[in-house]
């Protein structure tokens, strides 16, 4: 594979990758089994098995998982056509995904930001619309 594709391949594939592993760790369609695997990271007996349900509540140790899977299926190497580069691909493709969605996390924070500023000048607008 040209190394151009290849590099397509990397930033498209990691997009999946952001976002499954974002959707898991993050979103409230997630959160009964985000919230029992929190309570096990922090409350089971055993430390391999705190540790098992900690790498289920990180976005970015489950994007390693889901590299895993989506390197399976894809069959995509980078730079190297033998085992070194799946290594090469899945680092590569953990990285680009974390930078997705660290990128997805500023903007809803940006977002958050500028909803609540706008609740708060349409509240000081109302109260002073009743003063007058």
């Amino acid at each position: 594979m040209d190394l151009a594709v290849q590099i397509v391949w990397l930033f498209v594939l990691a997009i999946p990758i952001a976002c499954i592993s974002w959707t898991v760790t993050h979103e409230e369609i997630f959160r009964e089994p985000h919230e029992w695997c929190v309570r096990h990271s922090k409350n089971d007996k055993y430390i391999l098995s705190r540790k098992f349900f900690y790498l289920l509540t990180c976005e970015y140790c489950f994007s390693h998982y889901v590299t895993i899977a989506f390197l399976v299926i894809c069959d995509y190497k980078l730079l190297l056509n033998d085992w070194r580069g799946y290594i090469l691909a899945g680092f590569s493709l953990v990285f680009m995904a974390n930078v997705y969605m660290s990128l997805f996390a500023l903007l809803r924070q940006a977002i958050k930001k500028e909803k609540v500023e706008i609740e708060k000048i349409e509240s000081e607008t109302d109260t002073e619309n009743s003063k007058n």
